[in-house]
């Protein structure tokens, strides 16, 4: 008889949505978190709000949780990690490592939803300083920042006069193999800009960009009360590099409109740092053996209209897992990936009936 569990792997946006929908219709669900708390990369990031409504992080995410945990047959295992998985649907058997103690989980479907990680922008071909200079930072860094209501420089502590994002920071780039737009930066850049004129409404804030790419609605939510409400320069061009100068940062690249070279002096910089697999994605991918892009994210089966089987029966994928997403994306796939995964055990059980 065909086990009527679901393990979601992962506590992030896109897990939570996953494992409550498993719950609300009606099914025991196991959720293997591998840090110590939920909510994903929203929080192990402290991001001051979250892209296109502002909201907080903590209030929004800890709702979710504690809407899950208060679902009957829902268990959640923090510190915990998937170490071995045998069997086939709907009859998966795996091994969970929880705070040092191996236990046995029996699961008729598992949903993947290991999230991803932030682009290094200290990789060797990268030439904007961000290990070499305390002034340039990344997008978390300002988030970080952000959430402690302290954007100032970290050289020196004290509040930027000119601030610039630079876009595409290890996306877009065939140079070292992430061809694919990471689709949140442009959107993410811009409300972070708006939040920085909010906190220091003297400052200068410019975006350098190849073109932004704005998904949805965030056109309207973001991109234009950036410019025509907040004052964000937007500046269509390529950054070449990042150099010191006299206390300062001196941006150096080509402005793409007007056709000329551009030197522009800074005191804080800002890499808009595109999306990568987690590790974690990459080792459940293996140990599941589930199939992977050539970038690594979990590959969708039969894409555009399966967005979240695998090659694996019984075996779904949501949110980042599966390659660039925004937390829209990321809820969307974990309901119907949890959807789908109690619909593979009401198929099983018809069929072994």
């Amino acid at each position: 008889m065909a086990n009527q569990r679901v393990v979601v792997i992962g506590g992030g946006p896109a897990g939570l949505r996953a494992a409550t929908t498993v719950a609300e219709l009606g099914r025991p669900v196991v959720l293997v978190e591998q840090r110590g708390f939920l909510g994903g990369t929203p929080i192990a990031e402290r991001y001051a709000s979250m892209t296109p409504y502002l909201e907080d992080p903590e209030a929004a995410l800890g709702a979710m949780a504690s809407h899950l945990a208060s679902l009957p047959d829902v268990e959640i295992l923090l510190s915990s990690e998937v170490r071995s998985c045998s069997g086939d649907a709907p009859a998966f058997s795996l091994e969970v490592e929880v705070a040092g103690q191996s236990r046995s989980v029996e699961a008729g479907a598992i949903v993947l939803a290991t999230g991803f990680q932030h682009f290094d922008p200290g990789r060797e071909t990268q030439m904007y300083g961000y290990y070499e200079y305390p002034d340039v930072v990344a997008l978390q860094d300002l988030e970080s920042m952000l959430k402690d209501g302290n954007v100032v420089r970290p050289s020196n502590g004290e509040p930027p006069g000119r601030i610039c994002f630079i876009q595409c920071v290890g996306s877009r780039d065939r140079q070292i193999g992430n061809e694919y737009c990471s689709k949140v930066c442009c959107g993410v850049a811009s409300k972070e800009a708006i939040e920085v004129r909010q906190a220091l409404p003297d400052s200068e804030v410019f975006i350098f960009y190849i073109d932004m790419r704005m998904y949805g609605y965030w056109e309207s939510q973001i991109y234009w009360p950036a410019q025509e409400k907040h004052h964000v320069q937007y500046v269509k061009g390529i950054v070449s590099e990042v150099l010191p100068r006299d206390g300062r940062l001196l941006v150096r690249g080509e402005d793409t409109t007007m056709g000329r070279p551009m030197e522009i002096p800074m005191d804080l910089v800002v890499l808009s740092v595109g999306m990568e697999p987690s590790p974690g994605t990459r080792a459940m991918a293996k140990l599941l053996g589930v199939a992977q892009n050539k970038y690594g994210f979990v590959e969708a089966a039969r894409p555009p209209l399966d967005t979240v089987g695998t090659n694996r029966p019984g075996i779904f994928a949501a949110g980042a897992a599966l390659g660039p997403a925004d937390l829209e994306d990321c809820a969307s796939t974990g309901g119907l990936a949890g959807a789908r995964a109690v619909a593979s055990l009401a198929t099983a059980a018809v069929t072994s009936g």
